[in-house]
């Protein structure tokens, strides 16, 4: 006899194919014939396609694997074009931005940083398209435009970093290079250089948001996989006909801490903190080097941060004593 279990689906139920509710026909349609994966199955919709890519879709794809392909190369340009070299020092290798000599020039020589310049606005260009796709994608099909907003938040952190900080610096050389720990080199040499980040407000209210989203999200989840049993999973239902899933999780938030989410506010709250941890961050980073140069030293002078007595005096750069090479 079949099991429920609410982890992992152990019993599918397969139908025909679904290719969706219709669309205004156009020169893009649906693409793909839809099949069905077992595996795909064991954690979602075992239904696989047909997808919708429209003209949006395919010029956001395009820019993107230009983006992708111009960082690539240049990386494994860096080490001779040795494949060996690139599979094994991948993590480490990086497109880095222009020299800050050469301020906010267009395109300075390719090899000093013209090419990051270039991956840089085809990836800009590839996000801000993918928004514009999300965001028509909903509205054709009649949903709300929550999931193009949220993504377009996100968007706004990367434009913090990668433009409209070094715009206000006045050189590109204030953005983070392309690559994995080359660019967590960068963050933390950036919050070295500008007081510790951690005393920065809005990065603390990202941090919180952060924090928050994955403390919501992992709640609401455990709540409906509890409940799931007596068909919490039906939220849409139990949003507006509350049955006995959506009583039972109710009650037993009531007990636990006094107060209860709804079936379908939970989802507002989790949005929120959601959106709210890029769109602090992104403020945060903005105020950086532009209105505060050191965040501990404001910090200090609000009374966030204590003040620490001089117990060593002064230490004299051994660089530059008299003598020194």
């Amino acid at each position: 006899m079949a099991e429920y279990q609410n982890i992992f689906t152990r019993v599918q139920v397969r139908g025909p194919a679904h290719h969706g509710v219709p669309v205004p026909h156009g020169p893009w349609e649906r693409e793909g014939k839809p099949f069905f994966s077992y595996l795909l199955g064991q954690i979602g919709n075992a239904q696989v396609g047909p997808v919708y890519l429209g003209s949006l879709g395919l010029a956001s794809l395009l820019t993107g694997f230009i983006a992708f392909e111009i960082i690539g190369l240049n990386m494994w340009a860096s080490v001779g074009w040795n494949p060996i070299l690139f599979v094994r020092d991948l993590p480490w290798l990086a497109l880095e931005p222009p020299s800050p000599a050469y301020g906010l020039r267009i395109l300075p020589p390719l090899a000093q940083g013209g090419w990051w310049l270039m991956a840089g606005f085809f990836l800009t260009t590839s996000l801000i398209l993918w928004f514009l796709r999300v965001y028509r994608r909903a509205t054709q099909l009649g949903l709300g435009t929550h999931t193009a907003w949220a993504f377009a938040s996100a968007i706004w952190l990367y434009l913090c970093l990668g433009f409209f900080r070094p715009i206000l610096m006045g050189a590109w050389g204030e953005a983070p290079p392309f690559g994995i720990f080359p660019h967590l080199d960068w963050t933390v040499a950036f919050s070295l250089r500008c007081g510790n980040l951690y005393y920065d407000p809005f990065h603390m209210l990202s941090i919180v948001f952060l924090y928050g989203s994955v403390l919501l999200f992992a709640m609401h989840a455990a709540t409906i996989l509890a409940v799931s049993r007596f068909g919490g999973d039906k939220e849409v239902e139990q949003s507006v006909d509350r049955g006995t899933a959506s009583e039972r999780a109710a009650l037993f938030w009531r007990w636990t801490m006094g107060f209860n989410a709804t079936m379908e506010s939970i989802h507002r709250w989790a949005w929120w903190f959601a959106v709210l941890t890029p769109l602090t961050g992104g403020i945060g980073i903005l105020l950086t080097g532009t209105v505060v140069d050191d965040w501990f030293l404001w910090a200090v002078k609000h009374g966030v941060a204590p003040h620490y007595p001089a117990i060593y005096g002064a230490i004299a750069d051994p660089a530059l004593a008299k003598g020194g090479k």
